[in-house]
């Protein structure tokens, strides 16, 4: 691995428009997933009276505060489908924008370190296979080969045991995804408003016909909302309750270091994920707090137990100093998978629940909202993560894959 610069930004990014008092559309978060929705719309479905609604700064949410790991690699069909149609569109996106966003697939580890891991990373591995995602099985020697600065030693508290491999998967500069997807929106003439918090809904009967905002009313026919772990808040607004459960989740950056970590390496196990960003930080992540809230900051007690299983596979951390910490909000489900479909009110959409697992599927996850949005029909990728699930019975059990945080 060698350090990468990211690129100069160009001249112009985005406008800063007055709100309107109307569009076709409104779609509610800034972040990645709703810029995704707002770009498929226009790009997709010709959609370009729409707006997308930001109450803070843009992409200033989970969007920039998450790892940025990218990978395909889950146990269930509809899981891995709509993953690895993500990493597919991952691959296309930097040309397809006009914005190297420093993809670099550079492969993610997920370490086994008890025989129950082993038996069920094996099963994923095959499961991988069937459905098309490149995977593979490695020995601890094999993980060691690939990533030298791990501790493979038996006498550790969490001995490596083997790890599955996804050679595609990687990570990406997360504030340069964001502000390609808005470039290219506004280029679309889609209105980006910022600062702008929603306050409540316009409806008539049981059909949403507006948003209420801190900057007045909009009036609109179609209303997305993805806004991540605040979703509920919103769905309490408008009338419904969502089985969603928002939690703290914390990370990490070291300071500027050599390239010594060449993979991406995660442990469900032990909480924790590291990899090394392009300017050389160091960046670890740990497991939810344990607590339902809001906060944008996790408590110490939990990274200091992650980071310190962290230091004994990974020896040469000890010596390596902590630059900067952040919390984000992640909303997690019952069964680890996200909600992706319509809603109780009518012409209402939502995109939520993705827990750790929503950087990844930024692409894909706003090319289906937004084919849902646009002809009131779930995609074929999206249709199994319908909210009536919860009803019928028809999880997606993604716990053992989803990831660390839940």
């Amino acid at each position: 691995m060698t350090t990468h610069q990211p690129p100069e930004h160009p001249d112009f990014l985005w406008r800063n428009p007055e709100p309107k008092s109307s569009y076709d559309a409104v779609i509610v978060g800034g972040g990645g997933h709703g810029l995704a929705t707002a770009y498929f719309l226009a790009k997709n479905h010709g959609m370009t009276n729409i707006a997308v609604l930001e109450k803070g700064w843009l992409a200033g949410g989970n969007m920039a505060r998450n790892t940025t790991i990218i990978r395909s690699n889950y146990l269930w069909d509809e899981s891995a489908a709509i993953y690895e149609h993500a990493l597919k569109l991952w691959e296309i996106l930097p040309e397809e924008l006009e914005y190297d966003f420093l993809f670099s697939q550079r492969g993610v580890m997920n370490l086994a370190h008890t025989l129950g891991d082993v038996r069920e990373s094996i099963r994923r591995v095959g499961a991988n296979k069937l459905n098309g995602v490149d995977a593979e099985w490695l020995d601890p020697q094999q993980v060691k080969e690939l990533c030298p600065i791990l501790n493979i030693n038996d006498n550790i508290r969490y001995p490596v045991m083997g790890a599955t491999y996804q050679p595609r998967a990687g990570i990406a500069k997360h504030d340069h995804v964001a502000w390609a997807f808005a470039r290219k929106c506004d280029e679309l003439g889609v209105d980006i408003i910022q600062n702008c918090e929603v306050t409540g809904f316009l409806k008539d009967g049981n059909r949403v016909v507006g948003v209420k905002t801190n900057r007045g009313t909009i009036h609109t026919e179609k209303v997305g909302l993805a806004a991540a772990g605040h979703s509920s808040v919103l769905a309490e607004m408008a009338g419904f309750r969502l089985p969603i459960q928002s939690h703290p989740l914390q990370a990490l950056v070291s300071e500027l270091h050599e390239p010594v970590h060449p993979t991406v390496v995660m442990s469900n196990h032990v909480h924790v994920y590291v990899s090394q960003a392009h300017k050389g930080e160091l960046v670890m992540g740990a497991g939810v707090d344990s607590y339902n809230g809001y906060g944008q900051r996790g408590s110490f007690h939990v990274i200091e137990h992650q980071m310190a299983a962290a230091v004994e596979l990974f020896p040469i951390f000890a010596r390596a100093h902590v630059l900067r910490t952040w919390g984000g909000i992640v909303d997690t489900t019952l069964d680890a998978s996200p909600i992706v479909g319509t809603t109780p009110v009518e012409n209402m959409f939502v995109n939520c629940g993705w827990g750790t697992g929503g950087f990844k599927a930024t692409p894909a996850a706003g090319l289906t909202f937004a084919h849902t949005i646009a002809t009131g029909t779930p995609h074929k990728l999206n249709k199994p993560f319908a909210l009536e699930r919860f009803e019928t019975g028809a999880l997606i059990d993604e716990h053992g894959a989803a990831a660390v945080a839940h």
